[in-house]
């Protein structure tokens, strides 16, 4: 049977709606039977996937979008007080409702996994999703990206199990109460929220706090902050810990990670049985990613050789290293990579895959604040790269600040000794990454910003 919708998200108002983590929220409650509405910015093709499931969606932020018998007007931690929409709600007296808890409504009732980290969520949910799917168990999902097989970012299943990325950017996801955590890695990120190193392991463990009685944890057994909070956590009555990874000591053990090209073979040991299976990007970061969600599945009570064959079905998540064609001899490949740790992953993952081929990067860094804390690290980053073109900082919703500019990401790159351009009109990528690529290339797009537009239009211009 069915969840029900609760009062408040009957007819709710979606500002942002076209945003990842909204429109996966929106298309659930459509599914579910809510008369769903909302704006956003622009249109795009996540706004006609929501009026096809019955959703309104006003292109433009205005007061008038608001309709009067709305019965929420639901918010992330992006809209900025004086939108007009989030005004005429107040004069309305309409509720507010953060997007964290209109997501953990929607889990009401369910078997919730909630997958957090500094990177990897999307990849690690998607992978999960998938892979219930395969094994016909229904799941509802919602997932910060769209899947490449079933082309879309969220749905709600007619199965007991909800599969979530949790976003620890805001604090939203201590608003989950999982019966399966995922952590894959603690970072310093999102300098803008957290001050210290102290304050994100204080956030991670209200998350791993609200896992409910008799739940499971699993955690990265390999990278340092995870280690530090599994050992802050560990010996919790109520909590059963995972750990996963390459270490000696992992319960579910990486015995050995071989590329295949695009691909890799990951053989895991899990009570005392070695198990092999494939995962259909390459890199170590995300055959750990498809280990995590194994050992999460495994939590479930779903026999891990079924999940492990499942896994193998997924193909990919749009903007994790998604091929976008190949023109002239040239491959060009999306990433969404825009953490140092993230760029420097993915840039080795393709150094793998690909390891006679010249890797050229067109780089766009993501946040002012991120850029003044973490520039240096992002430069020493494309060093990884043959050569690099680097944008100006996408602000996406902040401000600008004194002196921070990409400048901080090319003198650190050049300082280690990587060949690195700035380029300061987006428009002018395509001809100058045409000018730079010879036939056995790889260029790669990357960052979280709108830098992923570029890549058809570097394909048409090497085909021109």
């Amino acid at each position: 049977m069915a969840p029900g919708i609760p009062a408040a998200l009957e007819r709710p108002h979606f500002i942002g709606i076209g945003g990842a983590g909204m429109s996966g929220i929106a298309k659930i409650l459509a599914q579910r039977g809510a008369k769903v509405a909302g704006s956003d910015a622009k249109d795009s093709a996540t706004a006609e996937a929501l009026r096809a499931l019955g959703a309104t969606v006003h292109i433009g932020h205005a007061a008038g979008h608001l309709a009067d018998d709305a019965t929420s007007v639901v918010v992330s931690s992006a809209i900025r007080a004086d939108n007009p929409e989030l005004v005429r709600a107040a004069e309305l007296g309409i509720p507010v409702v953060h997007r964290s808890d209109a997501l953990a409504s929607l889990m009401d009732g369910l078997r919730a996994v909630a997958v957090a980290g500094t990177h990897g969520k999307t990849t690690t949910t998607s992978m999960l999703a998938v892979a219930l799917s395969e094994l016909a168990l229904d799941p509802s999902y919602a997932i910060g990206g769209d899947l490449e097989g079933p082309g879309t970012n969220a749905t709600h299943g007619g199965g007991d199990i909800f599969v979530a990325e949790a976003d620890e950017s805001d604090r939203s996801f201590q608003k989950y109460d999982p019966q399966v955590a995922i952590v894959l890695n603690v970072e310093l990120d999102h300098h803008a929220n957290y001050a210290s190193m102290d304050e994100i392991y204080e956030s991670f463990e209200t998350f791993v706090g609200k896992v409910v009685p008799g739940g499971t944890l699993v955690v990265a057994a390999d990278q340092a902050g995870a280690v530090e909070l599994t050992e802050r956590v560990r010996g919790r009555s109520s909590l059963d810990v995972v750990t996963y990874g390459e270490s000696e000591t992992a319960d579910v053990r990486v015995h050995k990670i071989t590329p295949r090209g695009l691909t890799s073979e990951v053989t895991v040991v899990l009570n005392g049985k070695y198990l092999t299976f494939t995962v259909s990007v390459p890199g170590r970061h995300y055959a750990l990613n498809a280990v995590a969600a194994l050992a999460a599945g495994v939590a479930l009570g779903i026999p891990a050789h079924n999940l492990a064959s499942a896994i193998g079905k997924y193909t990919g998540v749009k903007r994790r290293l998604q091929l976008k064609g190949e023109a002239a001899g040239v491959q060009v490949i999306d990433s969404y990579a825009h953490h140092p740790t993230e760029m420097t992953a993915d840039l080795e993952a393709m150094r793998g895959a690909a390891s006679d081929a010249r890797l050229l990067v067109v780089f766009q860094p993501h946040l002012f604040s991120r850029t003044k804390e973490l520039g240096t690290e992002m430069g020493q980053a494309l060093a990884l790269a043959d050569a690099s073109l680097v944008l100006d900082i996408y602000p996406a919703r902040e401000d600008p600040l004194p002196g921070v500019t990409s400048e901080l990401i090319i003198d650190a790159a050049k300082a280690a000794g990587a060949e690195v351009t700035a380029v300061h009109d987006k428009a002018a990528v395509p001809a100058a990454v045409t000018g730079m690529a010879k036939p056995g290339d790889l260029v790669l797009t990357m960052g979280a910003g709108d830098v992923t537009d570029l890549g058809p239009q570097i394909l048409d211009h090497l085909s021109s």
